[in-house]
């Protein structure tokens, strides 16, 4: 292997900005994930591929900060995540999307949208700017227009989704992490979400991707890594991708 002497017009190695390394996370005698390392590089979107059980989940629960990990360190822009701690990873600029629609239904959009913003003694914005903040990231993921004083749950489903990706993307994260997000979505609501990552992606941010469709994860990745029975089986770059490669690293029985 010839390396690279490193000229002056050769573009920099893109940052590391989020790092994990030998994470192992059991059950019980279940083991959910076994020595998985990888690294996310800004300015990509790196795809979480696997099936069912493969330990994707608990994978964006030890992300988020919801569950520790038995072994294994977690590192974003260099600094360890430590102890589980939601709190902590978004204080490290984690922000998750989970499967699930959490959502708090009693309350406005505006105030969903800026959830985890503001502190128990004051705002972190204020008066008309806050609606316009809600309003702005709410303005990317659907043409249908939303009341920022409206109760969340008088929004139907898909609506109440977008809110929880408005208020990831409202706080400009380091690393995104979405999880199934586009399952709710038709195309159009899809593809304005898949537009709103794309321009974070080209200013810096990272994204993990989370699909069970084969589609979408050729259409945004920029790597993918494939779990398999929660160990780490292949990372693939852009241009190592096919389904049928794909298909093969989830389950080689499959395409026999």
């Amino acid at each position: 292997m010839q390396l690279s002497a490193g000229g002056a017009d050769e573009a920099p190695a893109p940052e590391v900005r989020l790092h994990l390394e030998g994470i192992r996370r059991t059950f019980g005698e279940t083991v959910a994930l076994d020595d998985v390392s990888l690294r996310v590089r800004a300015g990509s979107v790196h795809t979480i591929l696997g099936e069912n059980g493969s330990g994707k989940s608990t994978l964006v629960k030890i992300l988020s900060g919801v569950l520790p990990a038995n072994q294994g360190t977690v590192r974003v822009g260099g600094a360890l995540l430590g102890v589980a701690s939601p709190a902590r990873a978004r204080r490290l600029g984690i922000a998750t999307v989970f499967q699930e629609v959490l959502v708090a239904p009693n309350r406005s959009v505006t105030e969903n949208v800026l959830l985890g913003q503001d502190s128990w003694h004051r705002w972190h914005r204020r008066g008309r700017e806050r609606a316009a903040v809600a309003l702005a990231a709410l303005g990317e993921l659907s043409q249908r227009p939303f009341d920022p004083r409206a109760e969340v749950g008088e929004l139907d489903l898909v609506q109440q989704h977008q809110v929880a990706i408005a208020r990831a993307l409202a706080v400009e994260p380091q690393v995104l992490v979405l999880d199934e997000s586009t399952a709710a979505l038709d195309i159009e609501e899809r593809d304005l979400l898949f537009a709103a990552v794309r321009r974070r992606v080209s200013a810096g941010m990272a994204v993990i991707f989370i699909s069970h469709r084969m589609d979408e994860v050729l259409s945004l990745s920029d790597e993918v890594t494939v779990l398999r029975s929660g160990r780490v089986v292949a990372t693939l770059a852009k241009d190592e991708l096919g389904e049928r490669r794909l298909l093969a690293l989830l389950n080689p029985e499959a395409v026999r």
